[in-house]
């Protein structure tokens, strides 16, 4: 009896231990960048973990605060979070990472875990490289159809917004700068020129969809 109850044991231990790995295996590094909804300030910037198993994306951040969103629907990218609301997965970051939109948040979760401030190997003064300014017309984004997307007198969140768009805006893309609010930023900002107004100003690179497919 003994023997038996040593062996029923020893499996469970070799089950717990495989899901332990599998657990792990799953959960990766990251860091993370949360905005409320049409804001370009974020309200947390940090390591955070990103976890999917089953299609079921897990997103921990280092301040305790824990987001799971749940496929939903037959189209790829449509979830549901935790509190039964509607959100989406966004392209535009490449292999860089993945970006989030919730009904009130909007996270951006990049792959690179490299603390803010530190260049990883694939950065040359800690910023990003610029996109490639696009020929033709871009377009405006945001995750509420409704929002207002700042206009910004200078390539910073510190300066004023005397101008603001709204999703589906058409702009034309004039030149890029590094985003300088945030060391280690990945972003940029973009001075665009709105082609039904004329106006012109600074508008961070994730409110814009790129003429030739990039954001």
């Amino acid at each position: 009896m003994k023997v038996r109850n040593s062996l029923l044991a020893v499996a469970v231990a070799i089950a717990s231990c495989g899901i332990t790995v599998t657990a792990k295996a799953d959960t990766v590094n990251a860091r993370c960048d949360v905005y409320p909804k049409g804001e370009d300030r974020a309200t947390f910037s940090g390591p955070c973990t990103f976890s999917q198993r089953q299609g079921v994306v897990g997103i921990q951040l280092k301040n305790g605060r824990r987001y799971d969103l749940t496929p939903y629907g037959n189209q790829p990218g449509n979830y549901r979070d935790q509190n039964g609301r509607a959100a989406y997965r966004q392209s535009g970051m490449g292999n860089k990472g993945q970006i989030y939109r919730l009904a009130t948040e909007s996270i951006f979760v990049y792959w690179d875990p490299t603390p803010y401030g530190q260049n990883s190997g694939n950065q040359t003064g800690g910023s990003s490289a610029l996109p490639v300014v696009a020929r033709g017309i871009s377009t405006l984004t945001a995750s509420s159809p409704n929002a207002q997307i700042n206009v910004r007198s200078q390539p910073t969140i510190n300066s004023g917004s005397p101008h603001y768009g709204i999703p589906g805006d058409k702009v034309k893309v004039i030149e890029c700068v590094p985003d300088r609010d945030r060391r280690g930023s990945n972003l940029n900002w973009c001075k665009v020129q709105f082609v039904q107004s004329k106006a012109t100003g600074w508008v961070r690179s994730d409110f814009v969809i790129f003429a030739d497919g990039g954001e």
